[in-house]
C-alpha cells in the first residue's frame, strides 16, 4: 500500500469512517484500535522517557543478562548498519530503551522522538509501533512510516521482535531495526527474528551453566543428617530443583510468590513464602555475581539424653543467647558483660569490629529474646544500590519508581517494629539518606518512598561498623548528629589476633559442630598445627577460622591435620620469628605515640588503631609501663 493510502485510512480511522479497516494489514488496525481506546493522543510528537539517570543505571544493571546475551548480536549487526541509516535498539519487557546502535546520524535524529535509552516505547503510551506492538501481540512486527498511530513518529519504520525467555513464553524484551522510511525492508523484520533467537540461544546457554553450578552447591550442601530438604532458585526466582522435605507446593519451573525477576537476590529473605526463614537461603555467585540461591531446611534430629534438641547445630536457638559466644579472654569478656548490661535495654548500640568478628552474634545476643515473639531484622547498608537503600528501610508505595513492586511493600523499619533493627555497615550509608535516617530515629515516624502517610514505629537501633566513624565524621562522610544517635552506647569486639587464648576453644567448637553438620569425623591436629593458627594474623578473624576448620574436615577425611594441609601463609607465621629490627620498630612507633597523646592509652590506641589491652600488652613488653 502506498504511504498516501495508509495516510488517508489512519485519518478516517480517527473520523470513524467504516472505510479505514479495509486497506490497511490486520495487525495494525488491530493496535490502532487498542491504542485509540487506552487514550493515546494520535498528535502525538515522541514517546515518554520512563528512566533516566540514577534509575536508568539501575535499570540496566538490572538486565544485565539481556543486556550480556545482546552484545555479541549488537557487536555484529552494529557494522553491518554502520552507513546504513539503520540502528538496532534493545528494550526490557517494558519497552523501556536500554540499548542502542547503529548510525551515529539515526542515533541523533532518534533522541528528538526518544528513541533512545530510557525512551519508553509501550504501546499503550506512544500507540503503535514495532516496538510496543510486538510486546502487545507477542509476536513480530514491522510498522512502516504512516502506520504509526502517533502523528510525529510516521516518518520512521520499525521491525521489533520480542525475546522470550528460554523454557517458558514470559517476554524478556524486544529487539528493533529502526530508521527513516528509505531504509525500510521486509526482509529488516527478518534480520530482527534472527536476532532475537541469537539472544534467547545466549541466554539459555547462560541459564544451563547457572543451573548446573546451582545443582552443585546442592550436592555439596546434602549430608544426610542436617538437611530434610534442599531447593534450588534460579535469578529469576524460579524452583529449579528441589529433594527431601520442604514447605511448599511450589513446581518445578514455577515462580515463587514474592520473587518477582526486579527484586535483587540479596533482599529475596524478606520477601521469602510464609513457612519459609531467612537463615535457610544462601545465595549462590558465578563469576562475581549472584546467580540464585539454595535453601537448606534444617531437619530435626533425635534429642540425646541430657542433651537440647538442636544442640551443636547451627538451628540452635542458642546461637541467638549470650551462652552461644565463646571467649575467655580477657578483651572478648569485656565486650560481652558490656553487651549483658545493654541487653533488655531500648537504647542504640553501636558495635564496632572488625569483619568476621561476630558483631552480628552480639546483636543477636543484646536482641535478648527468649520467646522468639519480637522481631530481628537485619539490613546491610552496604550490600545493595544507593537507590535501593531508601526504599528498603523505608518501604514504597506502588510504583514509586521504576522497579518498584506493583502492591509496594513495607520497608526494614515497620518489619521490626517492637523489636529490633540491626543496621549493619552503617558507615555505608549514603550522605543525602543519613538526615533521613535521624529524623525516622528521633521521631518515630517513617514515611514510604512515594507516601505522604505516617507510619508510627517502636525500634530498638543497633547499628554495626567495621570502619573508624569519628574518623569519618571528620573527614565529613558521616553526620556528627547521626552518629551522636546511634552511639549512645557502645561495644568494641576485638579481632582474633587479640584473643589468642580463645583459637583453641574456638577452634574446638567449630570442629564439633561442622563435623555434625557434615556428617564427618572431627579432625586430629598434628604436631605444630595449633602452634601455627595461633601464629597467625586472622585478617578474616573467626570467619576465617570457621571457614578453615570446615575445609580441613571435608579434605582430610577424618585424617590427622598436619602443617601440609594448612594454606602455606598459616605454616610460614608459625616458623616465623619477628626480627629485632622489626621489635625495634614497633618499640618505637608505640612510644611515639603515647608521647603524641601525652601518655593517654586510649588515645594512642585510637593513633595506632589497636585496642586499648593490646597496646598495654605490648607496653608490658617492651618496658614502657609508665
Amino acid at each position: 500500500m502506498e504511504a498516501g493510502d495508509t495516510m488517508l485510512a489512519w485519518e478516517r480511522f480517527l473520523t470513524g469512517e467504516p472505510e479505514a479497516a479495509a486497506p490497511v494489514g490486520n495487525y495494525v488496525v488491530s493496535s490502532w484500535q487498542r491504542s485509540l481506546q487506552l487514550g493515546v493522543d494520535p498528535t502525538g510528537r515522541a514517546a515518554p522517557i520512563g528512566a533516566h539517570g540514577d534509575s536508568l543505571h539501575l535499570l540496566r544493571e538490572r538486565h544485565h543478562d539481556l543486556r550480556s546475551a545482546a552484545a555479541s548480536v549488537f557487536s555484529e549487526v552494529s557494522e553491518l548498519l554502520a552507513g546504513s541509516h539503520s540502528i538496532l535498539v534493545l528494550t526490557d519487557a517494558n519497552g523501556v530503551v536500554l540499548d542502542s546502535v547503529g548510525d551515529w546520524r539515526t542515533l541523533e535524529q532518534g533522541q528528538g522522538i526518544h528513541l533512545m535509552p530510557g525512551g519508553d516505547w509501550r504501546e499503550d503510551v506512544v500507540g503503535t509501533n514495532g516496538i510496543g506492538t510486538a510486546l502487545a501481540t507477542g509476536r513480530p512486527a514491522q510498522v512502516h512510516a504512516a502506520e504509526h498511530f502517533c502523528e510525529g513518529i510516521k516518518s520512521w519504520t520499525c521491525a521489533g521482535a520480542p525475546i522470550f525467555e528460554p523454557g517458558s513464553n514470559e517476554i524478556l524484551g524486544v529487539i528493533d531495526i529502526s530508521g527513516p522510511p528509505s531504509t525500510y525492508q521486509r526482509s529488516n523484520l527478518t534480520l530482527a527474528v534472527t536476532a532475537a533467537r541469537q539472544i534467547e540461544a545466549a541466554l539459555g546457554e547462560r541459564v544451563a551453566r547457572e543451573r548446573m553450578r546451582l545443582l552443585e552447591v546442592c550436592l555439596q550442601r546434602i549430608s544426610g543428617r542436617d538437611a530434610a530438604g534442599l531447593i534450588a532458585l534460579d535469578s529469576a526466582g524460579r524452583m529449579v530443583h528441589a529433594t527431601g522435605r520442604i514447605p511448599s507446593c511450589i513446581g518445578i519451573g514455577e515462580r515463587v510468590p514474592g520473587l518477582e525477576r526486579s527484586l535483587p537476590i540479596e533482599q529475596w529473605a524478606a520477601r521469602l513464602p510464609d513457612g519459609w526463614r531467612p537463615e535457610w537461603l544462601n545465595p549462590v555467585s558465578l563469576d562475581g555475581r549472584a546467580i540464585g540461591a539454595v535453601l537448606v531446611i534444617p531437619d530435626k534430629p533425635r534429642p540425646v539424653a541430657g542433651r537440647p534438641p538442636h544442640a551443636g547445630s547451627e538451628a540452635d536457638p542458642a546461637r541467638s543467647s549470650f551462652d552461644h559466644i565463646i571467649g575467655r579472654g580477657a578483651a572478648m569478656a569485656a565486650a560481652v558483660n558490656r553487651a549483658r548490661q545493654l541487653a533488655g535495654r531500648h537504647v542504640p548500640v553501636l558495635i564496632e569490629g572488625e569483619t568476621g568478628t561476630g558483631k552480628e552474634l552480639l546483636a543477636r545476643a543484646i536482641h535478648d529474646d527468649a520467646d522468639g515473639r519480637r522481631p530481628f531484622i537485619a539490613f546491610n547498608c552496604g550490600a545493595v544500590s544507593r537507590e535501593l537503600v531508601a526504599a528498603e528501610l523505608f518501604g514504597h508505595v506502588p510504583g514509586a519508581f521504576t522497579g518498584a513492586t506493583r502492591e509496594g511493600r513495607p520497608g526494614r523499619f515497620e518489619l521490626a517494629h517492637q523489636g529490633t533493627l540491626c543496621l549493619d555497615e552503617i558507615g555505608e550509608m549514603p550522605l543525602d539518606l543519613q538526615p533521613v535516617l535521624l529524623r525516622v530515629l528521633e521521631e518515630g515516624v517513617v514515611y514510604r518512598v512515594g507516601d505522604t502517610h505516617p507510619r508510627r514505629i517502636s525500634v530498638r537501633l543497633i547499628a554495626m561498623t567495621n570502619r573508624d566513624l569519628r574518623a569519618e565524621v571528620e573527614a565529613g562522610r558521616f553526620r556528627r548528629d547521626l552518629f551522636y544517635r546511634v552511639s549512645v552506647t557502645s561495644i568494641t569486639v576485638p579481632p582474633l589476633r587479640e584473643r589468642v587464648e580463645d583459637i583453641d576453644l574456638l577452634t574446638e567448637h567449630f570442629n564439633r559442630l561442622l563435623s555434625t553438620r557434615h556428617a564427618v569425623p572431627m579432625c586430629r591436629f598434628g604436631p605444630g598445627v595449633m602452634e601455627a593458627l595461633r601464629a597467625h594474623a586472622w585478617p578474616g578473624n573467626v570467619r576465617e577460622l570457621r571457614n578453615l576448620v570446615e575445609r580441613l574436615l571435608l579434605t582430610c577425611g577424618g585424617e590427622t591435620v598436619g602443617l601440609v594441609d594448612l594454606p602455606a601463609e598459616f605454616a610460614r607465621a608459625a616458623e616465623a620469628e619477628p626480627s629485632s629490627s622489626l621489635i625495634d620498630a614497633e618499640r618505637e612507633t608505640i612510644l611515639r605515640a603515647l608521647q603524641q597523646e601525652k601518655g593517654n592509652l586510649a588515645g594512642a590506641a585510637r593513633r595506632l588503631g589497636i585496642s586499648r589491652s593490646t597496646i598495654y600488652r605490648k607496653m608490658v613488653r617492651y618496658g614502657l609501663e609508665s
